[in-house]
């Protein structure tokens, strides 16, 4: 009796058997019912509030740091030669802007036929979660942006410090840079995320 429970065949059988009996379940992150925090406790919503703050204070420490780079010293050579590198690079994000709108125009598409049609969602839902879609992009577009250029200035400025024999700026102004690029990155993603639970 176990060798015939035991063969290929009948585990097979076994496990067809269990899979006929398992209903499929499909929900998404839309199906969520996320309580008001506000209602349910004052101190969380207040707490979300200092977080946003902090994210803006954030924000505000990348572009004071962006600033502080763009004034140091730079021979104006590689301030040229930084800058056509930008260029390039601009050239470059101008193509992808273009490819994440018709990109955009396709998955909003698919957003609201899913939402709007397949599951009967709500107009005022379906916008909601086309907007934040969005959003989403145009957040980390920007940060793009803002960290391609932040890297040329920092490049130029750096090399200048290397010529002048200043090891340490050789290691800070990179370091000032790339510490300016990530705030402002996880700042502006965390101001989206708590915006969406508050």
């Amino acid at each position: 009796m176990i060798k015939k429970l035991t063969s290929p065949k009948a585990l097979m059988a076994l496990l067809a058997t269990m899979l006929m009996g398992v209903s499929p379940v499909l929900a998404s992150e839309a199906d969520l019912v996320v309580p008001s925090i506000k209602n349910a406790s004052p101190e969380s919503f207040n707490l979300l509030l200092i977080g946003i703050a902090i994210s803006v204070v954030g924000l505000i420490f990348g572009f004071i740091e962006f600033l502080r780079i763009k004034k140091l010293d730079v021979h104006k050579a590689m301030a040229d030669v930084g800058n056509t590198i930008f260029e390039t690079c601009k050239t470059y994000l101008i193509q992808q802007g273009k490819f994440l709108l018709v990109l955009e125009v396709l998955i909003g598409l698919c957003i609201a036929f899913y939402f709007g049609y397949l599951q009967k969602m709500p107009l005022t839902n379906v916008l909601i979660i086309l907007a934040w879609s969005v959003i989403g992009i145009l957040g980390s577009y920007g940060v793009a942006w803002f960290g391609i250029r932040m890297n040329t200035l920092a490049n130029s400025r750096t090399a200048f410090a290397s010529l002048k024999g200043n090891p340490l700026n050789v290691m800070n102004i990179p370091l000032k840079a790339g510490m300016s690029i990530g705030v402002c990155l996880v700042s502006v993603e965390l101001i989206m995320m708590l915006t969406i639970l508050l």
